[in-house]
């Protein structure tokens, strides 16, 4: 099982992979949230990534206001940078979004340890049903995913969850 909490698995991954390490390292991204217990998520490390996919990195924030101020501070002066609150599944919720490099970076951040947040669930998850599932099933994720279907959804058409394939998905046993 890789240690998504350590990026160093994205060195000997793909060229994006490779890419991803390159900018997060060289900028430090990770390092400058480390206060916030950052994972990287979503599909590029887990190689489904496509060409729009983006760099999602979740966080635990204890105080809202010191998050904001903190990914501001940090993150304000990047390309196209923006920030909002939302609620996510009656939670309180921070969405960053800007880009460095070639990466749009999205991070997210919740008032729950990053290990319990569904991003990071749902990609444990994913992982474990590509490495039971096969190269061919890979691809038809990416096939979907280019087609304009988000990953969850495309899991679901693929494995037939019926209902909010995102709770699904967190219920499914490989």
């Amino acid at each position: 099982m890789i240690n998504f909490k350590d990026i160093s698995y994205l060195q000997s991954g793909n060229p994006r992979q490779q890419s991803a390490f390159t900018v997060l390292a060289q900028h430090k991204v990770l390092e400058n949230l480390a206060a916030f217990d950052p994972i990287l998520v979503g599909t590029i490390p887990i190689n489904i990534a496509i060409e729009s996919s983006d760099l999602d990195i979740v966080c635990y924030w204890k105080n809202k206001a010191d998050f904001i101020e903190k990914i501001k501070q940090l993150f304000g002066k990047e390309n196209r940078f923006s920030i909002r609150e939302d609620l996510m599944n009656n939670q309180e919720s921070v969405i960053a979004n800007f880009f460095i490099d070639a990466f749009e970076i999205e991070i997210f951040g919740q008032n729950t340890p990053t290990e319990l947040q569904n991003g990071y669930r749902h990609m444990l998850i994913e992982h474990e049903i590509l490495n039971s599932k096969g190269e061919n099933f890979r691809l038809e994720i990416i096939k979907l995913k280019e087609s304009g279907i988000k990953t969850e959804p495309a899991f679901g058409l693929l494995l037939g969850l019926k209902g909010n394939v995102y709770e699904a998905l967190l219920n499914y046993k490989t």
